[in-house]
């Protein structure tokens, strides 16, 4: 685990801030879900991603497709970016 050297305090309602250099590394937005892991004596915070969610849009629909054995879900706006993209590379 890498030390990050940042140490903020517990407010009166248990809130913690994550300073905006975390906020923007991790790729965290406002209202953006968190899910909260214990393992032993540590606690672990990870942006929460829904398992069909889009990889590249982040949209939720009953379209997405799940590709790679459900390791990577697209959907159609996201396969439409992520092709217009590759086509670029080309």
């Amino acid at each position: 685990m890498k030390s990050t050297g940042i140490v903020r305090k517990v407010d009166e309602l248990g809130r913690i801030v994550i300073p905006i250099e975390l906020r923007r590394m991790m790729d965290l937005d406002i209202r953006d879900g968190i899910e909260i892991f214990v393992e032993d004596d540590r606690i672990i915070l990870k942006k929460y991603i829904p398992n069909n969610s889009c990889v590249i849009t982040g949209e939720i629909t009953d379209d997405n497709t799940a590709y790679a054995g459900g390791k990577f879900v697209l959907s159609p706006n996201g396969a439409k970016a992520l092709l217009e993209e590759l086509e670029l590379m080309v």
